[in-house]
């Protein structure tokens, strides 16, 4: 006994390691990885050996190490459920969505509040998407990163266009689409040159002139693919009426996906300085907690497949809901998927652009607004024609004249906007009061689609 007890007091005393360490060690649980903070919790190489030999020292090399893995574990889920849950202003909006899905199973409340509830709840879980793919392109690399943002900046879109595309409801998918773009360059972009220029009024704010001029190519380029088709139809010299128009939208956007393509290519890699050159220095400095590393790999990987399936799960209630609610508010289902949808729909993309633009950093807040607009033109709009031709439903690229009328104009105001790469109040006045005609346009206007294949 005495020799035990004298061997029990010649083993050091163990520190308990910091709270960093600690934070260490469950991100290494969670990834797979050794702990980084092992050798200090369990001591040196000798205090090892003193506690091998040591009578009921064994639990503290054995069965401590997984018991405090086991019960760290729940720490960790908990820590991310705040930074994905409540890291956002707008975590408050995530209530409509438990009342939503308590509307539709037990059918307790009208469409008008089941359309308004699903709209309001999609707002926080589409921020929270961005932030989720933030933090998994922190894992992945920059370029892999940046294809991750690209893929999953418009998410939110691509999912309602999908589920109404599975219930063949195509001017909703039309619509909405040529809304998010509307919203993007007119009131995302005006709001950012107006509320920057007023705080900035000694000069005109800056940006690259060189990236701005691609985008705007890009959109003018998306322009082509969507007015042919409906020039076509509306001249009657189709060469086989009702089939021509459909085989050369599918064309048009194979062509625009693979120029999509090779503009990431041209953005991510051969040109890839005339991007960087802002966002290297000042993206970042002096930035919230959603700028650092909160997540791991398999975390976000988690929580971005959650995310996924309640947007999918909200998405599918917007659409069922859009009629009555039209019918029930008196308002055009046009207005409501032109106007209404993209507003609420890209609010975080709204304030982001607008922080930006007061920090003076536009080349981001060009990013945020022209590069939404370029993504859904040049990927979303073709790739939906691509799944509804592999769901045989007759999606195409006629999305009538007043509607690519609307977008031609819209391009070549915004166009001439950016091409002297600098931006001030009145300039962000002039795109604001654009959108607002563009409203008014879509309130008075009666969508009646021609007897065509995307009708």
């Amino acid at each position: 006994m005495g020799s035990v007890a004298e061997n029990y007091q010649a083993v050091p005393k163990i520190e308990v390691p910091h709270s960093d360490h600690k934070d260490l060690e469950l991100r290494g649980l969670v990834e797979e990885n050794a702990p980084p903070s092992d050798s200090r919790l369990h001591g040196n190489d000798s205090v090892k050996s003193d506690l091998a030999h040591t009578p009921g020292a064994i639990c503290c090399n054995t069965r401590c190490r997984p018991r405090s893995r086991i019960t760290k574990l729940p720490t960790y889920v908990s820590r991310s459920m705040y930074h994905v849950l409540f890291g956002t202003k707008l975590c408050w909006l995530l209530l409509c969505v438990p009342v939503a899905v308590i509307g539709v199973s037990f059918g307790v409340l009208g469409h008008g509040w089941i359309f308004l509830l699903s709209l309001l709840g999609m707002a926080p879980l589409a921020e929270r998407l961005g932030f989720v793919t933030e933090q998994l392109s922190f894992s992945t690399g920059s370029t892999v990163g940046g294809l991750l943002n690209a893929t999953f900046g418009n998410a939110t879109e691509m999912i309602i266009c999908i589920m109404a595309l599975r219930k063949n409801m195509i001017r909703v998918v039309q619509l909405s689409l040529l809304g998010s773009i509307l919203s993007n360059m007119l009131l995302v972009l005006g709001c950012a040159f107006f509320f920057g220029g007023l705080k900035h009024t000694h000069q005109d704010q800056k940006f690259n002139k060189v990236t701005a001029q691609v985008s705007s190519s890009l959109l003018l380029m998306a322009v082509m693919g969507l007015l042919f088709p409906a020039v076509l139809h509306a001249t009657g010299t189709e060469l086989q009426m009702g089939k021509s128009e459909l085989a050369l939208s599918r064309f048009s956007s194979i062509i625009m996906l693979v120029a999509y393509i090779a503009y990431l290519y041209f953005q991510l890699k051969t040109h890839r300085e005339l991007y960087d050159s802002e966002e290297d220095s000042d993206e970042y400095d002096g930035a919230s907690d959603d700028d650092e590393v909160l997540l791991g790999f398999w975390t976000s990987i988690g929580w971005l497949t959650i995310l996924t399936i309640f947007i999918s799960l909200l998405s599918e209630y917007l659409v069922d809901a859009i009629e009555g609610a039209s019918n029930l508010w008196n308002v055009p289902i046009a207005f409501i998927s032109v106007i209404i949808l993209p507003i609420v729909g890209n609010a975080a993309e709204h304030a982001s652009a607008v922080m930006f633009a007061l920090k003076d950093k536009m080349d981001i807040s060009l990013g945020v607004a022209i590069g939404s607009s370029t993504q859904i033109s040049m990927f979303v709009i073709p790739f939906c024609v691509v799944i509804g031709w592999s769901m045989g439903t007759h999606m195409d690229l006629n999305f009538e004249l007043f509607e690519t009328a609307t977008l031609f104009i819209t391009v070549l105001v915004v166009a001439f906007m950016l091409q002297e790469g600098t931006s001030n109040y009145f300039k962000g006045l002039m795109l604001i009061l654009c959108y607002l005609i563009v409203g008014a346009s879509f309130f008075v206007h009666v969508d009646i689609p021609d007897a065509h294949p995307g009708a």
